[in-house]
C-alpha cells in the first residue's frame, strides 16, 4: 500500500457528520479522552457478533482481520506490517518496549513533567532493576532538545516523550527529537494516542525506534486494542519479555515445545486475538484513511484557532502553547474565578469537555463544526455575566 499520508483534501464536515450520532444529542469536544464510534465502526462490529453468534461457517472471513489492521496501521504511520504487534493499550506497548529494553543499572530514561502516567509508570517501574529515571522540567509545554542538552549525560539510554502531550496539546518535535537521539545513541520512544488519527507521524522521517498507541481517542476505535511499533532493526535488540503461544514459530504444532520466536513484531503477541476490537479499529482506520489525516489535521487547527481567540476575547488564560508548529487539536485553559463554575456551565449546555487539573480541555476532531466552536464561545460568555 502506497503511503499518501501528507497532503490535504476538500474536508466535507457536514457529510461527515451522518456518520456520528452523537451530533445529534450534544456538541461533543472530548477526543483526547474518548471518541464517539462512528458508524461504519459499529456496524463492523455489529456484524462480527452477528456472525458469532451463527458460527458455523462465518468465522473464516475473519481470518485476515489481524494481518489487515497491521497493514493499515503500517500505512498510517508509514512503517512496514512486520513492524506492527497488536496490543491492549498504549500501556501494554510501553510494558513490553521498558521491559525489552536491555538496560542495565546506571542507565537512565528522560522524560518530561508532563507526561500522562502510561509513559512514566513502567519506565520508574525499571527502578528496581537500578534503571534511573530523569523527570524534567517541561520547555513551554512538552520535551524539547533544549531541555535534553540540560538534563542528559552519557549514561542517558532512553527518551520517552509524547507525540502530543495530553494536557497542554504540545506538539512535539519528533524529527528533532528522534535526530538528537541518534547522535547520542539513544533509544527514541513515542507515545503516539494522542496525535495519531488528527495529526501524521512518519516513524522513519522522525526516527522513531518503538511507538505505541491505544484505539479509543482520535482513533475512533474501541476500548481495548492498540498497537506497538518496533523498528526492524532493533527487534533482535530488544528482549521479548512475555512468550505465549502465538509469539512463536511454528506454534501450530501444539506439543513440539520449541520456544523460537516469530521473526517480526507478531513475537510481542500472546495469545487469542480481541477480533472484535481489532475490526473496530481497522474500519476506524480506514475511515480515516478516507478522510485524510492531513485534512483533519488542517480542520482541526482552524477550529482550535477559533477557539482560541474567542478564549482570549473573554479573559481566559490559555495553557496551549501558541506557537503554530507547537499546536495541535488540543486546548486547555484555566478560568478566572471558579473552574467547577464553568465546567458545569459547559455540560449543563450539552457541551462535553474535560475537567484536568485546574484546567478545562476541549479537544475537536474532523466532524465539528465552527458553530459548535462559536456555542461555546457563547457559553463562556455568558458565565462571566
Amino acid at each position: 500500500m502506497a503511503h499518501n499520508n501528507t497532503q490535504p483534501r476538500y474536508h466535507n464536515v457536514e457529510a461527515l457528520r451522518a456518520a456520528f450520532p452523537v451530533t445529534k444529542h450534544c456538541t461533543y469536544l472530548n477526543h483526547a479522552a474518548v471518541a464517539p464510534l462512528p458508524n461504519p465502526v459499529r456496524a463492523a462490529m455489529s456484524k462480527f457478533i452477528t456472525d458469532r453468534g451463527a458460527m458455523f461457517g462465518r468465522e473464516r472471513r475473519y481470518e485476515t482481520i489481524s494481518d489487515d489492521l497491521r497493514g493499515v496501521l503500517a500505512w498510517l504511520i508509514n512503517g512496514t506490517p512486520e513492524e506492527i504487534a497488536l496490543v491492549q493499550n498504549t500501556s501494554e506497548g510501553l510494558n513490553i518496549v521498558a521491559n525489552g529494553l536491555p538496560l542495565q543499572a546506571g542507565d537512565n530514561v528522560i522524560f518530561c513533567d508532563m507526561e500522562f502516567p502510561s509513559n512514566v509508570y513502567p519506565w520508574m517501574n525499571l527502578q528496581r532493576k537500578g534503571v534511573k529515571t530523569r523527570c524534567i522540567p517541561h520547555d513551554g509545554g512538552g520535551l524539547t532538545v533544549e531541555a535534553l542538552e540540560r538534563h542528559a549525560d552519557e549514561h542517558t539510554r532512553v527518551v520517552t516523550v509524547s507525540a502530543v502531550q495530553f494536557l497542554t496539546g504540545f506538539k512535539s518535535d519528533l524529527p528533532a527529537l528522534g535526530t538528537w537521539c541518534q547522535e547520542h545513541e539513544a533509544y527514541f520512544v513515542v507515545d503516539g494516542i494522542q496525535a495519531l488519527g488528527v495529526a501524521p507521524v512518519d516513524v522513519q522521517a522522525c526516527q522513531i525506534d518503538f511507538l505505541s498507541c491505544g484505539g479509543p481517542k482520535w482513533l475512533m476505535g474501541p476500548k481495548g486494542q492498540g498497537f506497538i511499533y518496533c523498528r526492524e532493526e532493533l527487534l533482535d535488540e530488544i528482549l521479548t519479555p512475555f512468550a505465549g503461544c502465538v509469539s512463536v514459530a511454528g506454534w501450530e504444532n501444539w506439543r513440539d515445545y520449541n520456544l523460537t520466536f516469530l521473526p517480526d513484531a507478531r513475537r510481542f503477541e500472546l495469545g487469542s486475538a480481541n477480533t472484535i476490537g481489532q475490526i473496530g479499529l481497522l474500519a476506524a482506520v480506514r475511515f480515516l484513511m478516507e478522510v485524510g489525516i492531513p485534512s483533519i489535521e488542517q480542520w482541526t487547527l482552524q477550529l482550535t484557532d477559533l477557539l482560541i481567540a474567542i478564549l482570549k476575547q473573554h479573559n481566559y488564560a490559555i495553557a496551549s502553547n501558541l506557537n503554530p508548529k507547537r499546536r495541535a487539536a488540543i486546548v486547555s485553559f484555566s478560568a478566572p474565578g471558579d473552574v467547577d463554575k464553568v465546567f458545569q456551565k459547559l455540560t449543563d449546555a450539552k457541551v462535553v469537555v474535560s475537567r484536568r487539573e485546574q484546567y478545562i480541555r476541549i479537544s475537536p476532531h474532523c466532524y465539528n463544526t465552527e458553530e459548535e466552536i462559536v456555542r461555546v464561545g457563547k457559553v463562556l460568555g455568558d458565565v462571566h455575566q
